[in-house]
């Protein structure tokens, strides 16, 4: 049994050259695409870009408004100038920003 030898420098250019030829006659031999196909590819891109295009404005619109609504809440949740406000009232008051604040530690 022979021993095993390496392929020389001259023979893997030679190998990586009838490769290359290989790549580029089967590429060559590929049927170029009609203008048809062409024509559905990019309509179909269109199509799927539009889409994601009213996806993304929907999530966004979708943000600001969950934006505004905190905005909202935090303005309504603040606590109102106590000068004219009752010791039954503050006191409501303290009592409402507590339960929030259990509420909310009471979530993690």
């Amino acid at each position: 049994m022979p021993p095993f030898s390496e392929p020389t420098f001259q023979e893997r250019t030679q190998m990586a050259a009838k490769a290359k030829q290989a790549a580029l006659k089967k590429l060559k031999a590929k049927a170029p695409l009609s203008p048809e196909v062409i024509a559905e590819r990019k309509a179909a891109q269109l199509a799927r870009e539009q889409k994601q295009a009213i996806a993304r404005e929907e999530k966004r619109a979708a943000f600001e408004q969950l934006k505004a609504e905190r905005k909202a809440a935090k303005e309504q949740a603040k606590p109102k100038l106590a000068l004219g406000l009752t010791e039954t009232e503050k006191k409501a008051a303290r009592d409402e920003r507590y339960a929030k604040r259990k509420k909310r530690k009471s979530k993690r």
